[in-house]
Formats: structure tokens, sequence, C-alpha cells
């Protein structure tokens, strides 16, 4: 609930959280940061743009394979479907409940078939969609997508990984800006002028 709250505070007037945040950093560097950030921010709306893209993919895929199954209701698990797959990993996991139940009703044995069903949507979303589409909109390698949100959900449950990879986002942007332009690759365009 805190980081809810947090997170509506920050989204409602961003701006003089920004330059507090810019203000840690010495005057000269201070325009530079504000770059980063804007950076920062483009990669994030490619992200969101990425997770879009998946939650079309998924809410489409389940409702074609829920219609040839014949289960009832499949615009409504296609939508849910769709829409849970924001919660990486676990959201399609839940998006199966209401469709087996649905399909036992019905036939016994589609719940079942609706079972394998989402399990093999669930691994084409997390170990082939997931990181095939942030390595298109985010520049991030699958290995580090899949690391990001090992990493993130053994620290921080739940929430760390719903926010694995917008944080994972970010923190490359970071390291790309701050630590390969701005210091690594200095050393070596001094190196070079020294000789």
């Amino acid at each position: 609930m805190l980081i809810l709250v947090l997170t509506i505070m920050l989204l409602i007037n961003p701006e003089p959280y920004r330059m507090g945040f810019v203000r840690f950093f010495p005057g000269f560097y201070r325009s530079r940061v504000e770059e980063i950030l804007s950076k920062c921010a483009d990669g994030l709306g490619s992200w969101t743009v990425g997770a879009l893209i998946e939650m079309l993919f998924i809410g489409f895929l389940s409702g074609i394979s829920l219609w040839i199954l014949g289960v009832p209701l499949v615009l409504v698990h296609a939508v849910l479907a769709g829409l849970l797959n924001f919660i990486p990993n676990i959201g399609p996991t839940l998006s199966a409940i209401l469709p087996m139940t649905v399909a036992f009703l019905d036939e016994p044995w589609k719940a079942v078939a609706v079972l394998i069903l989402y399990m093999i949507i669930q691994n084409i979303e997390s170990y082939w969609l997931t990181p095939t589409v942030m390595a298109q909109q985010v520049a991030l390698l699958p290995a580090v997508t899949l690391t990001s949100q090992l990493f993130f959900t053994t620290f921080f449950g739940a929430l760390g990984l719903l926010m694995a990879l917008p944080l994972t986002v970010v923190t490359k942007t970071w390291i790309e800006e701050s630590l390969f332009k701005d210091i690594l690759d200095g050393w070596q365009h001094q190196s070079s002028q020294s000789n």
C-alpha cells in the first residue's frame, strides 16, 4: 500500500522530486543528470509499449486456443489473460483459474486441456516472448531479462517481480550513460590525448 501511495504521489507531480534528485549531484553534472533522467523516461515508455505488445499477444493466443477448445466466455478469458500478463510469471497462472473452472463445468476433460494450454502459453511468454520483446523495445538481452526477474523476486518478493523489468531498464540506462559514457569512455579519450 505504501509503495502504491508513493507511486501515485510521484506521478501526480514528479517535477519537484526530479529537481530534488538532480541537486544531489555537483553543479557541473546536473544538466547531464537531467539528460539521463529523460533517457530513463524514454526507456520506460518503450518498456510500456513492449508490455502492451505482450498483453495483446497473450490475450490473442489465449482467445484463439480457448475458442478451438470450445470453452465458453472466450472473450472474457482472453481479456483477463492479457491484463494479468502484466504480472510476470504469476499473472498467466492466475488467469488460468477462471477458464479452467468454466471448462470443467462444461466438460471435465476441457479443464485439463486448458491447464496444459496455459502452461504452454506461460512458457512461451516467460522464455521467448518477454525476452524477445524486451530485447527489441529496450535493448535488454534475454538473459538479463530473466536474471533481473530472478534477482528482484528473490530479494523483494512479488513486488520485485512486478517491478523487475522497469527497474532493470532504469538501471541499464544509468550504467550505460553515467558509468560507460561519462567515466570509462572518457578515460580512453584522455589516454589517447596524453599519447
